[in-house]
């Protein structure tokens, strides 16, 4: 530290040392309670900016990554007398890079168990100047520079520091529990923080300090997206009883769209479009940013981005929707080919006044009056791309299975069932709103390919690679499933998989197609990127077929037959797939 450098706090000197002690008291808390307590005494004790960061980590939305798991394998390997293919199998067994570095650095002879100067240095020096200044460097002095990081820091903080340079730090906390510690701390009510942590979290002392403001003292943001409300699976009925309280008029029903939320913000003469993800998606869709124009400011949408060829009564399957995913500046082609509209059915603001209270109803309403006030003609940029999502008649509960079952037909998953008189909250709160989605398909299939998975499952052969019968008696690889299946039976098929393996191919074992699987999925697309000509949306395994043989299962003409109408599948094939 040099005489121009402030003296740092003790409690800053311990930043870095202080977060490895809360992701270990995070680790080993299994009660809520417990878990609250530990964030609740870490923000208490620490300085503004580390608790910044320390948010901005717990919270999943850390930097991207700095540094490959490879890079970082190299490191080490070049670094210490491992030979490479002890490390490998290490590695094999614990299934992660970062914390097989962790786990073997320390044994070198070289690890002197002397921490660096820069230890000392709190954990927003680590986050904002020490990893990203390494990661910038060139290879030597870049190798040179990560093990004086790595020198001295015990297992479970050098863990964290690889996380934090890769980019795959993640702690068993949810944003939730994060979100009630810091109320408990600051006396600001949960809602408003979560709000307040929409559209992304800068870490730094100051945003730390507005972030845990008393109400009021908040700074205005015009892209700010509300937290979105989430609807939970629709329980069971049971003994022919309604499924929820009240008669079907109370509640609202809806088509469940088969698209991307997203929130759609016209504020200060802009527009913003914000995914459930926090992502500002402005580039990716610039038709709907040309039709926000058309919005009063001070009104925020909710709905569904979903591609609806014009002229279509349907919308276009999901795989549509994804060629527009990710893109910058998509072509006048693309555009062309797979045109989104934003489907509407909520208003979170209007006339820049928080309507979230207000009941489901009364915001419907005006939800309704606004879109139909919104310019029609042909050549405004609104026309055509702000749709309100219809309401569907349900005057009894004994219409609602034959209602879902409409759903495929309407290119939607099933239906939206919204209590008319709820308040739009945040997060996921069961009694309002609810998700009755369609019964997946289910196919039976072959299992063909196993291959290891990573973290605790890392030993065991966990991905597996399913296929069905073609014309010619051949199995053709059909779909990928990673779950489905309870531990005892994981530990089963991994034991035969070892003792039935018929072909290797590097990591990938080929093996006698003997057991059958049924599988679950949402849906099929024809794609010529798979053998089978179909990409399987979801899949998981159901169950262990123990009572059918391999010639049993199904036929890739079973799958064909489920495709929409439009791609070639049966026009009578409504869903629930083609299993005995």
């Amino acid at each position: 530290m040099t005489a121009a450098e402030p003296a740092l706090s003790q409690t800053t000197r311990a930043g870095l040392a202080a977060f490895v002690q809360l992701v270990e008291q995070l680790d080993r808390s299994r009660g809520t309670r417990e878990r609250v307590e530990a964030l609740v005494d870490y923000f208490e004790g620490a300085e503004p900016a580390d608790a910044a960061w320390a948010l901005q980590v717990l919270l999943g939305k850390q930097r991207r990554r700095l540094i490959t798991g490879r890079r970082l394998r190299q490191i080490c390997l070049e670094g210490s007398p491992l030979p490479e293919w002890l490390f490998d199998d290490c590695y094999a067994h614990v299934g992660d890079t970062a914390e097989t570095i962790a786990l073997l650095w320390q044994q070198q002879t070289h690890a002197s168990g002397h921490s660096a100067p820069e230890h000392d240095r709190p954990l927003h020096a680590w986050m904002g100047e020490l990893l990203p200044a390494a990661a910038a460097l060139e290879p030597e002095p870049q190798a040179r520079r990560v093990r004086e990081l790595w020198s001295g820091l015990d297992p479970t903080a050098l863990l964290v520091v690889n996380k934090l340079l890769t980019g795959g730090f993640r702690v068993g906390v949810a944003q939730g529990l994060v979100i009630r510690a810091l109320a408990q701390l600051s006396a600001v009510e949960e809602p408003l923080l979560a709000h307040r942590l929409m559209g992304g979290f800068q870490p730094s002392a100051q945003a730390y300090r507005q972030l845990i403001a008393p109400a009021g003292a908040e700074e205005a943001a015009p892209s700010r997206p509300y937290p979105f409300f989430l609807a939970s699976p629709l329980p069971p009925a049971e003994g022919g009883a309604t499924p929820l309280p009240g008669s079907a008029g109370d509640w609202l029903c809806e088509w469940k769209w088969d698209g991307i939320r997203g929130q759609l913000i016209r504020r200060g003469g802009e527009a913003f479009l914000w995914s459930r993800g926090e992502e500002l998606i402005n580039h990716a869709f610039p038709e709907l940013i040309a039709a926000a124009a058309g919005l009063a400011d001070g009104t925020v949408l909710d709905g569904e981005l979903i591609v609806w060829p014009e002229g279509s009564e349907r919308p276009a399957p999901f795989a549509q929707l994804q060629r527009r995913l990710g893109r910058k500046a998509p072509g006048r082609r693309l555009l062309a080919e797979c045109p989104v509209v934003f489907l509407v059915y909520d208003l979170l603001e209007w006339g820049g006044d928080d309507r979230r209270p207000w009941p489901l109803g009364q915001r419907r309403a005006a939800l309704e009056e606004l879109i139909q006030g919104l310019p029609q003609a042909a050549q405004a940029p609104a026309a055509g791309r702000l749709r309100l999502s219809p309401l569907l008649p349900l005057q009894a509960w004994d219409q609602l299975e034959n209602r879902r079952e409409q759903a495929r037909a309407a290119g939607a998953e099933g239906l939206m069932l919204k209590a008319a008189h709820s308040p739009y909250l945040a997060g996921r709160r069961r009694g309002h709103w609810w998700k009755h989605k369609l019964d997946p398909f289910r196919l039976d299939a072959v299992l063909l390919y196993a291959q290891a998975g990573s973290g605790r499952r890392a030993n065991l052969f966990t991905d597996y690679t399913f296929g069905l019968w073609n014309a010619e008696g051949q199995l053709v690889s059909f779909a990928k499933a990673y779950s489905g299946l309870d531990d005892g039976e994981i530990a089963e098929l991994d034991r035969w998989i070892r003792s039935h393996t018929t072909e290797r191919f590097g990591p990938v074992r080929a093996v006698q197609p003997l057991h059958v699987f049924e599988l679950a999925f949402e849906g099929l697309q024809r794609s010529s990127r798979h053998k089978s000509g179909i990409a399987v949306r979801f899949p998981r395994i159901a169950r262990w077929r123990r009572d059918k043989p391999a010639g049993e299962a199904d036929t890739l003409a079973s799958a064909l037959a489920l495709l929409p109408p439009t791609q070639g599948g049966s026009p009578h094939q409504s869903g629930g797939g083609c299993s005995t």
